[in-house]
């Protein structure tokens, strides 16, 4: 970070240089006249900052290589870096090749007075090469990127192990599908209580309806009590709202399968991701409010969780946390899932914890959930 502001630093120091340069020149009323001196001076400066702009990329990448792309921790995350490297490589290259160029031709062909400069509308030729060339490029890198997206999203989870992870601000919830791998139906209209992901079953059912009426219960008495006419309507509409949030959830539960309703009571409610190495897991996103973009960069998933509609991606974890404590030497290490995508004020602190562990570690971890069940909830 120092670093960072001693060249913000430099930055401005020129700027304010530049500035005094200019308001010198008014003071002393001296002519903005172009001359072979001043387009000497000028080229001069152009041609050391396209030096100083070549000295900064390769002090970036000397300083902040590393922290691009760290240790990949999935089966897909080999190729999802490949592609980082050859587009990285690709842009480096013309990167190199034309900023010299740029600033080389700019500074050989500065003005002079003994020049005049050339006037051309257009050159079809050179058009087309700079129009083709990119084209087929970008066309390749296109065709490349999709390759490789496909190859991610299309892998067979028949065999995964489901999650879901519920996005709102400001936090993750994950919801473990239980014994029988099934997720249980879910609407944002039932969450209210101990029920924060909205997942319908009987018990879900039955504590909110029973909350509802007791709500509901209480006002008709309070309706005895108040003799004021403009208190009594406010108080007949609440009642009448929760009457209808009543019918709603009826409605949804009546209309849910019975074999959804059933999966939903072995839901595991948890704070805190952990996954077992080498086992697939299907990820099911989804979120209460607004547009999350769950981030996991170890494990290269990116997805966004969408309000009123779910999405999903499948990744396998191929290094355990201790093992990658050991890799990077750092024994604070943790994977964590951030959200990618700014979504209010509190945004930047928006992240859960994920634990990769063995089988046995996972198997004990999940046995110790119970009291999360959704049907113990």
């Amino acid at each position: 970070m120092i670093k960072v502001l001693f060249v913000l630093v430099i930055v401005v120091f020129l700027a304010q240089i530049v500035r005094v340069f200019e308001i010198s020149s008014k003071i002393k009323n001296t002519k903005n006249e172009v001359s072979d001196s001043s387009n000497n001076i000028n080229g001069i400066f152009l041609l050391i900052s396209g030096i100083g702009l070549l000295v900064f990329f390769f002090w970036q990448r000397a300083e902040w290589m590393d922290q691009t792309l760290q240790i990949s921790a999935s089966e897909h995350g080999p190729i999802i870096d490949a592609l980082w490297d050859t587009t990285m490589g690709l842009i480096i290259v013309v990167f190199l090749l034309l900023t010299p160029l740029l600033f080389g031709v700019a500074f050989y062909f500065r003005g002079r007075e003994n020049r005049k400069a050339s006037y051309i509308t257009h050159n079809n030729k050179l058009e087309f090469f700079w129009t083709a060339i990119p084209a087929v490029i970008l066309l390749a890198l296109i065709s490349y990127g999709l390759n490789v997206w496909g190859k991610i999203v299309n892998q067979d989870t028949s065999d995964a192990m489901v999650i879901e992870v519920y996005a709102k601000q400001f936090g993750w919830t994950a919801r473990y599908s239980g014994l029988d791998n099934t997720l249980g139906a879910a609407n944002v209209r039932f969450v209210g209580g101990t029920n924060e992901l909205g997942v319908i079953t009987e018990n879900t059912k039955d504590k909110q309806i029973k909350d509802l009426e007791d709500k509901i219960n209480k006002l008709e008495n309070d309706l005895i009590t108040i003799s004021s006419a403009g208190k009594r309507k406010l108080i007949q509409q609440r009642i009448e709202k929760l009457q209808k949030k009543k019918n709603t959830l009826l409605t949804y539960f009546i209309t849910t399968p019975k074999e959804n309703l059933i999966a939903g009571e072995d839901d595991i409610v948890v704070k805190e991701l952990h996954l077992p190495v080498g086992k697939k897991v299907l990820f099911k996103f989804r979120s209460q409010d607004v547009i999350h973009s769950a981030y996991l960069p170890h494990f290269r998933v990116q997805m966004n969780c969408v309000p009123g509609t779910t999405t999903q991606f499948a990744f396998t974890p191929t290094i355990t946390t201790k093992d990658m404590k050991k890799e990077l030497d750092n024994d604070a290490f943790e994977y964590v899932l951030l959200c990618n995508k700014i979504c209010g004020n509190a945004h930047y602190n928006m992240q859960m914890k994920v634990v990769v562990e063995t089988e046995e570690e996972y198997s004990n971890w999940l046995s110790n959930q119970t009291d999360k069940k959704i049907i113990n909830l």
